[in-house]
């Protein structure tokens, strides 16, 4: 497996005093220095944390970048510009905090996959970022999808109650079906420290995507630490 760092938090705290601390390219920088994949970034349409200036000022580092984005021609156009290494289609709510679950490729498929057409086009590797549902990953496979992204909220919340089980093999069982139609599959959303053992029991897993915990790690340890730290979990 490898890490996918997203950064979105930096940018959150940065946001939150509105000046320009902490810096998010000097929190690319010490990310890029480890033996990561990407750097994710979510380009939410109010803009609440990243930025535009944000994602072409990383991508000048030569940062191999994730862009996780709604499904809209807005930022569709911005993607096709910016020519990331990957993006993760995902819901978008503006009254959410964080993203609340998978997004429904079933109940849209037509219109995601022509939406996707032009990215897959430009070289770019299209995720589906879904609940670990069969009915979302064989809908994922039809559009032509690169990858799914399995939503592990409700796996990491079940973890904090300590009866994971159930949802444990729900991913494991989305994993395989996902494999064998021909995706390649990735994991993430509230995978911490404590947890993020679990996903070698998922076989073939290609990346975890995780965040919040490693930017609430480094306030106490350091952003190049916390990472060294997750790495040495997932490897």
């Amino acid at each position: 497996m490898k890490l996918g760092v997203n950064i979105d938090h930096i940018a959150t705290l940065r946001n939150a005093r509105g000046g320009l601390e902490p810096n998010l390219v000097e929190g690319a920088k010490i990310a890029l220095k480890q033996d990561i994949l990407a750097l994710t970034m979510h380009l939410r349409e109010d803009r609440r944390h990243i930025k535009d200036k944000d994602l072409y000022d990383v991508k000048k580092l030569g940062a191999k970048i994730n862009l996780e984005m709604a499904a809209t021609p807005e930022i569709q156009k911005i993607a096709l510009d910016l020519k990331p290494y990957s993006v993760c289609i995902v819901p978008e709510r503006r009254q959410e905090v964080t993203t609340e679950g998978g997004l429904d490729v079933e109940g849209q498929k037509e219109y995601l996959k022509e939406f996707i057409k032009p990215l897959k086009e430009a070289g770019v590797l299209v995720s589906m970022f879904i609940d670990a549902d069969s009915t979302q990953v064989q809908a994922s496979s039809y559009i032509g999808a690169d990858y799914i992204e399995m939503h592990t909220g409700c796996f990491s919340n079940a973890f904090e109650n300590g009866d994971y089980i159930k949802e444990l093999e729900k991913l494991k069982s989305a994993a395989k079906l996902a494999q064998s139609l021909g995706l390649k599959v990735n994991a993430g959303h509230g995978l911490n420290y404590e947890n993020v053992f679990l996903m070698h029991e998922i076989e073939g897993l290609c990346e975890l995507n995780i965040g919040h915990s490693i930017i609430s790690k480094a306030v106490f340890v350091g952003l190049e630490e916390a990472i060294r730290m997750m790495l040495k979990l997932i490897k």
